[in-house]
């Protein structure tokens, strides 16, 4: 099955290469004189911080989302993107990423510890400067969307839970940008939620990244509103779900780490080889995504000898001679 494991690509200049992502950082030139960034998505799937496979596709799949969604919001913020010279790749702005993850929430759900389902769980009812009625159930819609920043901790640190007051005093973003950033956020979330729900989706949660350029202006960079970004529901579903008190129906890219965990340590141990057939459906199940939330067709990019060939070909304009 063709799948882009890994984009190093050495005729490129400035690489950094992430979990899922190989970038490369081009110099400023008089059209950019912010320079500008190649991002490239893998198909490589990252759970317990580390690889544990590569599912064909997912890169495509998850670039042409957040393409579907930044050309669907761009009267709200502009984004970081310049050009899609290919199916996974990006030409994005360099950005100056603000130090704030801002997830936004429709519903009382979630799993980790800075989740507002967890937190609610254990008694608390104010979380992030909101506060929440008693009485209310897993997976309950909130009164009104709420904004739950943490701190992106980019040394490797734990994200720790913010309020819009401590952002501004710890000095985070200024006045001016969070309330930029705010309502862009706010508003983003009320467009995802309108158009999901027109495909039979409830866009449930979802975390935006944003970022300024060297004249100050704020643009949502990374990806927005695709599966590995946000929790999506099928809302033909939702109804009994919550009724029976259980989690709603969702594209449920979990298998593989749950497979994974119930064989090992994750955080120790070495992975096992996941099977063939696990990766084949996990892969089903990112282009299930991308029909149910764009309304259209998958076309995998079958170009080239490989994936890697032609994602070489379409960048070589960027090659360093």
């Amino acid at each position: 099955m063709r799948v882009l494991a890994q984009a190093r690509i050495p005729e490129l200049p400035n690489p950094y290469f992430g979990k899922v992502r190989d970038c490369y950082d081009l110099a400023p030139d008089a059209q950019h004189p912010d320079g500008r960034r190649i991002l490239i998505a893998s198909d490589r799937i990252s759970a317990f911080d580390r690889i544990l496979a590569a599912i064909p596709y997912k890169g495509q799949v998850l670039t042409q989302i957040a393409r579907f969604w930044f050309e669907r919001t761009a009267d709200i913020i502009p984004s970081h993107v310049l050009e899609y010279p290919d199916p996974n790749v990006v030409i994005g702005r360099r950005l100056t990423i603000l130090p704030v993850e801002v997830v936004v929430r429709g519903y009382l759900a979630g799993s980790t510890s800075t989740s507002v389902l967890t937190q609610y769980r254990k008694g608390v009812r104010t979380l992030y400067g909101h506060t929440l009625p008693d009485g209310m159930r897993d997976n309950q819609v909130l009164p009104q969307p709420i904004i739950t920043p943490t701190s992106k901790a980019f040394d490797g640190g734990h994200d720790e839970p913010l309020t819009a007051a401590a952002i501004v005093d710890q000095g985070l973003m200024t006045p001016a940008q969070w309330d930029r950033v705010s309502q862009a956020a706010l508003a983003l979330f009320a467009r995802g939620q309108q158009m999901a729900a027109e495909r039979g989706l409830i866009l449930v949660d979802t975390k935006y990244e944003f970022g300024t350029d060297s004249a100050g202006n704020i643009l949502i960079a990374d990806e927005i509103h695709t599966p590995d970004s946000s929790r999506y529901w099928i809302a033909s579903g939702y109804p009994a779900a919550f009724e029976a008190g259980t989690r709603p129906p969702s594209f449920d890219k979990d298998v593989i780490r749950a497979w994974v965990a119930a064989r090992c340590d994750p955080y120790k141990d070495p992975i096992p080889e996941i099977p063939l057939t696990m990766i084949e459906a996990t892969s089903k199940v990112y282009i299930q995504a991308y029909e149910a939330i764009t309304g259209q067709k998958f076309v995998p990019d079958l170009r080239g000898e490989t994936p890697l060939a032609r994602v070489r070909a379409a960048l070589e304009p960027y090659f360093t001679r």
